[in-house]
């Protein structure tokens, strides 16, 4: 007699294939075919569904019709693994970017990658903002913080952000003039709300150095900081911040690469 654990895998897989799962029993092969059939179109149908949730922006860039399509070959490909059907599709930028018939839009699956982060930023722990007067309580150079744990940075070659904010809900037109490559932060803020903030390559570098725990001065390698901390501040993602003696920065410095 089969296992429980083979018994569940052989119904999983029936649910993504063409044949009912062994071991059930009809007097009538085709009418338990074709029920079976029925409740397997609605989980795919409702998998479906729930990618389009999670990747709204690529289903208006392709149609729907298209996107139903296309989620049953990655349905198929990458079927869920666990419960939590909001973690499912992370795979999805990579399948878009293998994907041939979407070969034309080779911005889809930065898109696609955007659209993951924002899940992600969402979905992360919470965290108290600092006090803005801890930032200049010493030497600014010396200034190492955390960030928020919702914060992700994103980049592409394409005007991957500038498409994305063109297919929101509450846009008069999809057309896009913006060309070249594009960066953004993306992080929850204050009012539980993920924001998209577009930004330009020095902040991103910035931005980017202060997440692995390099001093503001090093991390701005020249640049103003003052943009990329006043966006930081403004959303509440700085949350917590101390500051390094002349002593403790020059041994860092001692032990950077």
């Amino acid at each position: 007699m089969p296992s429980h654990a083979e018994i569940t895998a052989g119904f999983a897989a029936a649910l993504f294939g063409r044949a009912p799962p062994p071991g059930l029993a009809a007097p009538d092969p085709a009418e338990l075919a074709r029920r079976f059939a029925v409740y397997r179109n609605n989980v795919q149908h409702g998998l479906g569904r729930a990618l389009a949730a999670r990747f709204p922006v690529v289903e208006r860039l392709v149609g729907v019709p298209f996107f139903a399509a296309m989620a049953s070959e990655f349905l198929r490909a990458h079927p869920p693994r666990q419960p939590v059907i909001h973690e499912w599709g992370g795979d999805f930028p990579a399948f878009l970017a293998a994907f041939p018939p979407v070969a034309g839009l080779p911005y889809l699956a930065d898109v696609a990658v955007l659209e993951v982060l924002r899940g992600e930023a969402y979905h992360a722990a919470d965290a108290a903002p600092v006090d803005p007067a801890r930032l200049l309580a010493g030497d600014p150079d010396g200034l190492v913080v955390a960030l928020h744990p919702s914060l992700r940075l994103f980049a592409s070659d394409f005007p991957a952000v500038t498409i994305w904010q063109a297919n929101q809900p509450a846009s008069h037109s999809a057309r896009v003039a913006a060309s070249g490559p594009e960066r953004a932060l993306i992080a929850r803020d204050r009012g539980l709300d993920v924001v998209v903030e577009r930004i330009d390559a020095p902040a991103h570098r910035l931005v980017d150095a202060l997440a692995g725990g390099t001093p503001l001065g090093r991390a701005a390698a020249g640049d103003d900081p003052a943009p990329a901390l006043a966006l930081l501040i403004r959303h509440g993602l700085i949350v917590a911040a101390r500051h390094l003696d002349a002593r403790q920065e020059d041994a860092r410095q001692g032990d950077a690469p």
